[in-house]
């Protein structure tokens, strides 16, 4: 499907993932049994709907073949496939990553006037 997925993580995850070479998930993940990976296009959905309001966090591009069997296409948010990693994430599957933030919400076209 995609050649590459992302991961969101915090900038102590990431720091995990780089002195350890192995991630095995957020808190998230390891409730859910899986690794939580978007897309490109998901990714802005996945940083609205579950890191509004944090900052200092990561997108981690990660190669789908290093993943291997363990990477599944799964139904999620609206019916999407999302990409989920049933695995322990390793450092040399990563390809690059990038401060990714959520993107503040658009002010009001019709903000309310100062008390």
């Amino acid at each position: 499907m995609h050649d590459v997925v992302f991961k969101i993580l915090t900038t102590l995850q990431w720091q995990q993932l780089q002195a350890t070479g192995r991630l095995g998930g957020s808190p998230d993940d390891l409730r859910d049994g899986f690794i939580h990976l978007s897309t490109a296009p998901q990714l802005p959905g996945t940083l609205a709907k579950h890191f509004a309001g944090q900052t200092g966090l990561i997108c981690v591009a990660i190669e789908t073949v290093e993943l291997g069997a363990g990477l599944r296409w799964e139904p999620s948010r609206e019916g999407q496939l999302f990409p989920h990693f049933h695995g322990t994430l390793h450092l040399t599957a990563v390809s690059g990553h990038q401060p990714c933030d959520p993107v503040p919400p658009a002010p009001s076209a019709n903000p309310e006037p100062p008390a």
